[in-house]
């Protein structure tokens, strides 16, 4: 298993400077918010994405990928009633999977909870339909990209829509193609009614990615949520994959975040790993 962090930890920090201390701290990868480089990947040139890869990777660090997809532009929306606003939003998940494939990506997380509420003209029932087709839409690139779409699951404080690792499962399901995956993140299955290691275990098949975090939006560590039993549902459910810690509460300062998060991920680890 590998371990990885969001980029957006670094608030306010270049992108070399990011690598370089994600690269000392002892990561082996890295995820990044596109909105943290530019409004739109669209004006992200060809050089300039292979500048982006090439400072990742001249500091042995793999970009593993993008989260946070729909932060901007401003107004995108995937299940949106207005077909004119649902096709633009679908071209930018296009372009955005272009985009992690150029900086070497292989996992794009859906999370953009504003971005696919349930609007207030459509059922759910509608919502699911529109999102399904969005989602199936873009099943075709993701394979020739090699990049796997994972759906996220949040909580009722920030969306209506996949509240559950079950409901977000099902729209796997029904899609059926093997670059739409599920996403699993601690602080959001913390939510959930069943205890996180059983979701794990019961997901764990259709799971491509996994965010470390604590229920409190700090770092792992930073909270009550012990990672031992999370480690060993993942190694029970076969997930081999990467760790990405992301948080969502910055303080102290991005280096303690980083170097005490990842101290704790891999202490955790190796006592349920041996090694």
């Amino acid at each position: 298993m590998k371990f990885a962090i969001c980029n957006e930890t670094f608030q306010g920090w270049t992108w070399e400077d990011t690598c370089r201390e994600a690269a000392r701290t002892g990561y082996d990868g890295v995820e990044i918010a596109p909105f943290t480089l530019a409004e739109s990947v669209t004006g992200i040139s060809a050089a300039k994405r292979q500048e982006i890869r090439g400072v990742a990777e001249g500091e042995g660090l793999e970009i593993i990928g993008l989260h946070w997809l729909l932060v901007s532009p401003k107004g995108l929306y995937v299940n949106h009633p207005d077909a004119a606003l649902r096709r633009k939003t679908l071209d930018y998940l296009k372009s955005l999977i272009d985009f992690c494939g150029d900086l070497g990506g292989r996992v794009m997380v859906f999370g953009s909870p504003k971005q696919r509420n349930v609007h207030p003209d459509l059922t759910y029932a509608q919502a699911w339909d529109y999102a399904k087709e969005a989602f199936s839409a873009c099943t075709e690139l993701l394979a020739a990209r090699e990049i796997a779409l994972c759906l996220e699951p949040l909580s009722k404080q920030e969306t209506d829509f996949f509240l559950s690792a079950a409901e977000a499962a099902r729209m796997v399901e029904e899609i059926g193609h093997p670059n739409l995956r599920l996403h699993l993140d601690v602080k959001a299955m913390s939510s959930e009614e069943e205890p996180i290691p059983q979701i794990i275990r019961k997901f764990g098949p259709v799971t491509g990615h996994f965010h470390a975090n604590d229920a409190n939006l700090r770092a792992p560590g930073f909270g009550d949520i012990d990672f031992a039993p999370i480690f060993e549902a993942l190694r029970e459910a076969g997930y081999d994959r990467y760790v990405s810690i992301e948080v969502f509460d910055y303080t102290p300062d991005p280096q303690t975040i980083a170097t005490k998060g990842l101290a704790y991920l891999k202490e955790r680890y190796q006592k349920v790993y041996g090694f």
